[in-house]
C-alpha cells in the first residue's frame, strides 16, 4: 500500500507526540513492505528527501513568521501536494488546522482519508472562548468529511459515538519495553539514580506543569526535580522565572533522544504525567515501558490506561503529598511498575499497533474483511465508558 502521513511538523521527531508516532509508524510500515511518505515542514531540521526508507516531502510552512495561522497554510500545502500523488490512503494526524480543507480538497468520494482524532483540543485552557468554539467546529468537520476515524483511546472512541454517532477504530499508541538502563546517562546530568523526580511534557497549561511545580515548591522534599520540555516559549520562560528561586527545580529544555529520555524515566524516583486532554498519550506509555513509578493527573483518559497502577493528583497539595510520601523502592510500588510493564506487553507494543494500522488500512481499501471478534471487543470496551465520558 502507498500511505501518506500528514498533520505533523515532520520526522525525525524534534517536537512532540504526533511526530514521534509518525516516526515509529512509518518505519514499521516500511519494514512490513509498504511505501510511506511523511510530510515535513520546509524548515524542519532534517532536510533530506528520505529517512530510514521513508519518503519525505517538504512543504512551505510560514508558522515561524505569522504564528498559528501558518499551520493552516502548511496543512493546505501538504494536502495540495498529496492530491498530485497516487496514494492509496491519506492518514491525517489531528484536525485542528487541516479539517477546514477536507471537503474541498480531500473529498472522501475521491480520496480515502482516515483521521486520528487526537484528544479534546477544544478543552485546552490556553485557548480563548472563540478559539475553543472554532476547534469544536474543526472537530465536527473532521468527523463529517473523513472517510474513516481512528481513536487513540477508548474514551475518545466512546465520545465520538455519543457525540456524532460515528464509529471510530480504536488504535492506541505504542511503546517498546526499555531493557538497557545505563546509570551513566543520568550521571551525565549530575543526577543520582532514584534520588530525583521527573516531568516530561510540552510546557503548556493543559499539561499541569505549573500545578506540579507549585507542589514541588511547597513540598518538604529536597530531591532534584527535573523538567524536560522546550522552555524557550513564552509559557516556558514564565515558568522558569516563577520557579527561579527553587534550587531543586531544574529545567533541562527539550530532549528528543529516546534512549536518554528512557534512562531519565527509569532512574527517576517519581515520574509526573500532567496531561489533561485525552486520549492515550505516547509519553505515558513510554513511562510505563521504562519502569517509571507514575503520578498522573486524575482524569478518565489517564485512568483508562493506568487503572490502579499509578498515583493520581488534581492539585498542588496532592502533588506535595506524593513527593513527601511516595518512594519507588516500596514493594507495593514495584507491583504497580510490573503491572504497567505487563500491560504494555499485552496491549501496547509497537508491533501490535503497526499491525492494527495495517489491518485498518486493508479494511478501508477493501483488501480485508473486519474481524468480527475484534469489532465485538471494541464495542464492549466502548460501552464500558459510555456512562462516564463527557459528550458536551
Amino acid at each position: 500500500m502507498k500511505i501518506a502521513i500528514l498533520g505533523t511538523r515532520g520526522i525525525p521527531n524534534s517536537y512532540g507526540g504526533f511526530e514521534q508516532f509518525a516516526e515509529y509508524l512509518s518505519i514499521g510500515l516500511i519494514n512490513k513492505g509498504h511505501e510511506v511518505t511523511v510530510y515535513n515542514s520546509h524548515n524542519h531540521s532534517y532536510q533530506k528527501d528520505s529517512w530510514k526508507g521513508v519518503n519525505i516531502v517538504h512543504c512551505y510552512d510560514p508558522e515561524h513568521i505569522i504564528g498559528t495561522a501558518g499551520q493552516f497554510i502548511y496543512d493546505l500545502n501538504c494536502i495540495l501536494d498529496c492530491r498530485k500523488k497516487d496514494f492509496d490512503i491519506i492518514l491525517e494526524l489531528g484536525y485542528t488546522s487541516s479539517s477546514v480543507w477536507f471537503k474541498r480538497f480531500l473529498n472522501k468520494r475521491k480520496f480515502i482519508v482516515t483521521t486520528n482524532m487526537d484528544g479534546h483540543e477544544w478543552k485546552r485552557s490556553k485557548y480563548s472562548t472563540t478559539v475553543k468554539k472554532f476547534l469544536r467546529y474543526a472537530e465536527k468537520l473532521a468527523v463529517i468529511n473523513s472517510s474513516h476515524l481512528i481513536a487513540d483511546s477508548i474514551t475518545i472512541k466512546s465520545y465520538l459515538k455519543n457525540k456524532y454517532n460515528k464509529q471510530a477504530t480504536f488504535i492506541p499508541y505504542g511503546a517498546n519495553i526499555f531493557k538497557t538502563p545505563d546509570s551513566r546517562i543520568v550521571e551525565d546530568f549530575g543526577l543520582v539514580s532514584y534520588s530525583y523526580d521527573t516531568l516530561i511534557a510540552r510546557l503548556e497549561p493543559d499539561n499541569s506543569v505549573e500545578v506540579i511545580l507549585d507542589g514541588v515548591a511547597i513540598s518538604s522534599s529536597r530531591r532534584t526535580f527535573i523538567v524536560i520540555g522546550n522552555c524557550e516559549t513564552k509559557y516556558g520562560l514564565y515558568l522558569r522565572s516563577k520557579f527561579a528561586n527553587h534550587e531543586n527545580i531544574r529545567f533541562l529544555n527539550g530532549i528528543y533522544d529516546i534512549n536518554v529520555l528512557n534512562n531519565l524515566r527509569y532512574f527517576s524516583n517519581l515520574y509526573f504525567h500532567g496531561h489533561t486532554v485525552g486520549g492515550t498519550n505516547p509519553s505515558l506509555l513510554e513511562a510505563m515501558a521504562s519502569s517509571a513509578l507514575i503520578c498522573a493527573h486524575d482524569n478518565i483518559h489517564n485512568a483508562s490506561v493506568l487503572a490502579d497502577n499509578a498515583y493520581y493528583f488534581a492539585n498542588a497539595e496532592q502533588v506535595k503529598h506524593l513527593l513527601d510520601a511516595v518512594k519507588i523502592n516500596d514493594s507495593v510500588n514495584q507491583i504497580k511498575i510490573q503491572n504497567n510493564i505487563k500491560k504494555i506487553e499485552s496491549s501496547y507494543t509497537w508491533d501490535m499497533i503497526i499491525d492494527q494500522y495495517i489491518a485498518h488500512f486493508r479494511i478501508i481499501i477493501g483488501l480485508q474483511e473486519p474481524a468480527k471478534e475484534k469489532v465485538k471487543l471494541q464495542l464492549l470496551l466502548s460501552e464500558k465508558f459510555d456512562a462516564t465520558v463527557n459528550t458536551q
